[in-house]
């Protein structure tokens, strides 16, 4: 296993789970990886954690919802909604047989409405699919190359990594600290995991993805090695048009050039852009210095993430520098 000073590529692990703050671009970044994992010739699997997939939509337009029992998007991509009664269903059913009798047991009000009630249990459930689809075999070799996990926003998603080793601790004996410790020797293994937590590059974010880094390295022993920061406005000038705002503010306001906006239009528009950047950057800088760790900046997309052709936009920047 490599030290922890020198981190594996990326799309080398097997489990990679995305975490930040709710509109930080948590699922554009899963759609992006998982498209970039397809095309180098992985076999990924994607596990959405909302009520409904986005996902699919995002890589394929039009694309049907897809459930618990999931669907290939591309060759080689699939997508699945976690659904913890469907989980705990196929778990008993592997544990206990008889289908019937499980699917009876499930429809249940009075045993839906205990579960409802049981706090962690359904945390635990989706962890042990993930588990399970990452030992999941064909052939001798893994089912699935990659597993990208689009993690709840980042309150809880903390309380959620965290379920299988409180559960473990809270249990002596039996199969639930059985299933607890697997679980969590998973999440806690940087050769197989690692998480990977996104934000913009603003300030209540950024403290937020410090305080995500903080409580990974301290109570969640679960690998993080680098950020990524989403939606980071680039550098709106050339090296050498560094200045081009204070030119634009210096031309005479009602010089008018057929096709274009007045100039101080223009001039505020620049200055607009450059503070932006300048902004983004010093969050960048602070994020940096405040974990420790190497930032991965994706640019704003004007436009919104609209489709394949908005991700393909953000493949190439995110292949660059994410090995």
């Amino acid at each position: 296993m490599p030290a922890a000073s020198t981190p594996l590529p990326l799309l080398d692990h097997r489990l990679l789970v995305v975490s930040g703050k709710g509109g930080a671009g948590k699922t554009t970044l899963t759609a992006t990886l998982a498209l970039w994992a397809a095309r180098g010739g992985r076999r990924v699997m994607v596990v959405e954690m909302g009520p409904k997939t986005q996902v699919p939509n995002l890589l394929n337009p039009g694309h049907a919802e897809v459930g618990y029992e999931g669907a290939e998007i591309l060759p080689g991509l699939h997508v699945m909604r976690a659904d913890p009664f469907a989980a705990l269903a196929e778990y008993l059913e592997i544990r206990i047989g008889m289908r019937p009798v499980v699917e009876r047991l499930l429809e249940f009000e009075g045993f839906r409405q205990l579960m409802q009630a049981a706090p962690g249990w359904r945390e635990l459930i989706t962890l042990g699919k993930v588990w399970h689809l990452e030992q999941m075999r064909e052939a001798g070799a893994p089912r699935y190359d990659l597993l990208l996990v689009d993690a709840p926003a980042t309150g809880h998603g903390v309380r959620f990594l965290d379920v299988p080793r409180v559960v473990a601790s809270a249990l002596r004996s039996g199969p639930l600290r059985a299933n607890s410790l697997r679980v969590e020797a998973l999440i806690a293994d940087p050769a197989r995991t690692l998480l990977l937590p996104v934000a913009l590059a603003e300030e209540l974010p950024v403290r937020e993805t410090v305080e995500l880094v903080e409580r990974a390295r301290d109570g969640l022993s679960i690998h993080v090695d680098r950020l990524v920061l989403n939606a980071v406005e680039p550098a709106p000038f050339p090296t050498e048009r560094n200045d081009l705002d204070e030119r634009l503010a210096s031309l005479p306001g009602d010089l008018q050039v057929q096709g274009l906006p007045p100039m101080a239009t223009l001039s505020a528009c620049a200055r607009h852009l450059r503070r932006r950047h300048e902004l983004n950057q010093h969050y960048a800088t602070k994020l940096s210095h405040a974990t420790g760790l190497p930032t991965i900046q994706l640019p704003y997309l004007a436009g919104g993430v609209r489709g394949p052709e908005s991700l393909e936009k953000l493949l190439e920047p995110l292949a660059e520098v994410a090995e």
